[in-house]
């Protein structure tokens, strides 16, 4: 377990407690607000066709090479191997991606994007990119970096906490 990093918050002070409060507010209502559903059906889809958020995932990491060792794309998407062959397997049942062995190792199981769904990623691209300068049109100019600073902290302290936490749970 890493050195814990000194803490900078103060629950006490009801002024933070708040913030840490507003803060916990925006987390889920990004991950369950009511609008969320149908953003995922603007993005990726719905009905028979639809993608799920993890196969998204898969094809924006699909369309960064040419092929890609199974395992090396569990670890990309940061999930067991097994839900990344989940995910493989659906988008080979909509033509969006293949599989076959490596030809320098049958046991290996390598992966890749097809024509189709390198469209389908490029449609959903377009309409993300679409969602994101909307949400941007909110902030002024200069608030563009401090607000990609704080998402990407925000997502790597987030990681941090989940490796904390694997590891301890590994050594129990």
């Amino acid at each position: 377990m890493s050195t814990p990093r000194p803490i900078n918050f103060d629950a006490i002070d009801p002024a933070q407690r708040e913030i840490a409060v507003r803060v916990g507010r925006a987390w889920r209502d990004l991950r369950r607000g009511a609008s969320t559903s149908r953003l995922i059906d603007y993005l990726f889809g719905s009905g028979d066709d639809a993608l799920e958020v993890g196969q998204m995932d898969t094809l924006d990491l699909l369309v960064q090479q040419p092929f890609w060792r199974m395992g090396d794309l569990a670890d990309a998407l940061r999930v067991d191997p097994s839900t990344a062959t989940r995910a493989v397997q659906r988008l080979e049942r909509f033509g969006l991606a293949s599989r076959c062995a490596s030809p320098s190792d049958k046991r290996v199981v390598m992966v890749s994007i097809t024509e189709d769904g390198i469209a389908r990623h490029s449609e959903a691209a377009h309409r993300r990119q679409e969602v994101i300068m909307h949400m941007l049109g909110v902030f002024d100019r200069d608030e563009f970096e401090q607000l990609a600073s704080y998402l990407e902290r925000f997502v790597g302290a987030l990681d941090e906490f989940v490796a904390e936490v694997s590891d301890t749970t590994k050594k129990n």
